[in-house]
C-alpha cells in the first residue's frame, strides 16, 4: 500500500511540475498592441484613483475596447495566453512601466516650466499704485 501511495504522489509532482500549457487563441492581440490596451488601461486606472468623480464617468474597458477594435473575450484570452509565459509577461509590463516613467519624465518638466514662467510673471507684473 505505502509502495501504490509513494508512486501515485511521485506521479502526481512530476505531472503537476509541468509546465501548463495555454493554447495560442486564434484572434491573438499582437504584443505591441496588448502593451498600448494595458498601458490606457493603467493611465485610466490612474485617473480613476487620482479623481473619483471623473473616474465614474470613464468606463476604462468598454473605452479601450472600443479605440483597440477588440472585446472582452479576445482581451481575456491574449492576457491568458501571455500570462502563461512568465518572461513574455514580465517584459509587455516592464515596457508599459517604461513608457509611465517616460511621460512622467515628460510631465514632471512641463510642471516645472510652467511654474517657472508663473514665478517670472509675478516678478514681471507692474506693482499697482495705491488709490488715495
Amino acid at each position: 500500500m505505502k509502495i501504490i501511495s509513494s508512486l501515485f504522489g511521485l506521479m502526481f509532482l512530476v505531472m503537476s511540475c509541468q509546465d501548463a500549457i495555454v493554447k495560442k487563441p486564434d484572434n491573438l492581440i499582437q504584443e505591441g498592441k496588448m502593451i498600448d490596451i494595458i498601458y490606457d488601461l493603467a493611465l485610466i486606472e490612474g485617473i480613476k484613483s487620482q479623481d473619483y468623480l471623473a473616474g465614474q464617468s470613464i468606463k476604462s474597458n468598454e473605452y479601450v475596447y472600443k479605440k483597440y477594435k477588440v472585446d472582452s473575450t479576445q482581451f481575456a484570452k491574449s492576457t491568458q495566453f501571455y500570462a502563461s509565459d512568465v518572461p513574455k509577461y514580465k517584459e509587455i509590463y516592464t515596457e508599459v512601466g517604461k513608457r509611465i516613467d517616460a511621460n512622467k519624465a515628460k510631465i514632471d518638466t512641463l510642471i516645472s516650466k510652467r511654474a517657472k514662467q508663473s514665478i517670472l510673471k509675478k516678478k514681471e507684473s507692474p506693482k499697482l499704485m495705491p488709490i488715495k
